[in-house]
């Protein structure tokens, strides 16, 4: 029983502070029946300064965090590339076109890990169509009428596998797991229209994708459900895999439904883009559209074009407050580019470690991490590890980016689960905090103002749930309203 865990874990707790009130509050809170025949942790304590936890439940028990692990990713880029910082995409040409304007050569789209090129999701941020006018503008101002060679996207800045290795191979063909790129293109998906189906129990049928995607192949198995209105629909298919299945339910409709999926190869489908949109200005490209993977002399090209990205600051709000996991992942990567290697999950992953060691964050015992989403379920990381980044970005230069990166009650995003009870209040600008979901584990973690003013950082987790209960949200928002409520 969850209770005797509890009680026992106390023991290790020093008498001064099992006698806190928050902590007897939140023995009371966990000892639930959501949490009978599951593992729950917490922590929480002020980040001026004071050495004395608000409470401590398992706080040094290492667990699986979900997304509340780009809690870590974001910080350390923000502390090691600025908030203010622009990735760049450049489009080079081979040569100079002759007299009559044809390029003998190929044309180079420069990936600069940019996770933004090509999406609006952003504030700032166009989307591919319009990146796509914006080079062939600049082809076309560069004198350039024909390429007698082909339009190859440069992917030499990453290495090494695009999805980490722990990742679900259930989640591997949809847009939440998307392969990273060091040119990424429309958030690395596509969506799939599934014609209308008003009948339920019947099979459904896809009409289109958008964008059209060469050679892609895709067969539906894929029934429509008159239960309910979410989708249950999941894409089978991992990087440069164009066969595609799609297994699940989705909702009986008159209008169709639509679901989104990953690239297979985005570097390459944004070559073929521009290949298509030159062709429609009438602008021939004589040969297919290609990746490499080995950079050529760049020195010796024209540059014809610099695309620059948000700055990260912006990017990582789409990171913390829409839990965007391909974004969390490019950041891990550009990490190691950002110290001069190459962007790897490997290199990106021992950044990461390296900046949590350095500022007393945590050790290699207490944060075990194999991706920069939370995607893996194999993830470990403890309460404290939580705590202790939240409070070490308070000191930070690069807090105010920090703390409005996450989700406040009434975001139509991470915390709509809170606005229940918080907005009423008037409680939203006192509280921030980053959720992370995935099968069988609820975090969440972050700040809030006690009614001195004074600001506490939390970490609460829980793992190995059962069927989906929704009797621990409220026990997340009792100890989150305590907090507030604490003097």
């Amino acid at each position: 029983m969850i209770r005797k865990i509890f009680l026992l874990s106390c023991l290790s707790i020093p008498a001064v502070l099992s006698a806190q009130p928050l902590q007897e509050f939140v023995l009371e809170q966990v000892n639930q029946p959501v949490l009978e025949t599951a593992v729950w942790g917490g922590l929480a304590q002020y980040t001026d300064g004071a050495t004395e936890e608000l409470f401590n439940v398992q706080g040094d028990t290492r667990l699986t965090p979900a997304s509340s692990l780009k809690l870590l990713t974001s910080a350390a880029a923000l502390e090691s590339m600025g908030p203010h910082h622009r990735f760049q995409t450049r489009l080079y040409a081979q040569n100079k076109p002759d007299s009559n304007g044809v390029l003998n050569g190929n044309l180079y789209i420069r990936g600069g890990g940019d996770p933004t090129l090509g999406s609006a999701r952003v504030t700032g941020a166009e989307t591919y169509e319009t990146v796509l006018q914006k080079w062939a503008n600049a082809i076309t101002k560069a004198g350039i009428k024909k390429i007698n060679g082909a339009i190859i996207a440069d992917e030499s800045l990453f290495e090494g596998p695009s999805i980490p290795a722990k990742v679900n191979w259930g989640n591997i063909g949809n847009y939440f797991a998307a392969p990273a790129s060091p040119l990424c293109f429309n958030d690395n998906s596509f969506v799939v229209h599934f014609q209308p189906q008003t009948q339920g129990n019947h099979p459904v049928k896809i009409d289109f994708t958008t964008p059209e995607i060469d050679g892609l192949a895709i067969e539906s198995f894929v029934t429509a459900d008159a239960k309910t209105k979410k989708d249950n629909a999941y894409i089978y298919g991992g990087p440069q895999q164009y066969n595609l299945q799609i297994f699940g339910t989705i909702p009986t409709s008159s209008k169709g439904f639509t679901i989104k999926g990953s690239l297979p190869d985005p570097a390459l489908f944004a070559a073929q883009a521009l290949t298509k949109k030159l062709g429609q200005q009438n602008i021939l490209v004589t040969k297919k559209a290609r990746t490499t993977h080995t950079a050529p002399n760049y020195s010796a090209m024209q540059l014809l074009h610099t695309y620059q990205s948000p700055e990260l600051k912006d990017i990582v709000v789409i990171v913390n407050k829409r839990s965007f996991n391909l974004y969390a992942e490019m950041l891990l990567r550009m990490l190691a580019v950002q110290e001069g290697k190459k962007g790897s999950i490997e290199n990106g992953l021992q950044t990461l470690n390296n900046f949590l060691k350095t500022n007393k964050i945590a050790t290699p015992e207490e944060a075990i991490i194999f991706d920069g989403s939370g995607l893996s379920r194999d993830n470990l990381i403890t309460p404290r590890t939580l705590v202790n980044t939240l409070a070490y970005m308070t000191k930070s230069p690069n807090f105010e980016y920090y703390y409005n990166s996450l989700a406040t009650p009434d975001d139509r995003g991470d915390l709509l689960v809170l606005r229940r009870f918080l907005k009423p209040q008037n409680k939203i600008k006192e509280v921030r905090v980053k959720g992370g979901t995935i099968d069988n584990v609820k975090t969440l973690a972050g700040y809030v103002y006690d009614q001195n003013g004074r600001l506490a950082a939390f970490a609460l987790m829980a793992n190995n749930l059962g069927p989906k209960d929704e009797s621990l949200f409220r026990i997340h928002e009792n100890i989150i309203k305590k907090l507030l409520q604490n003097n």
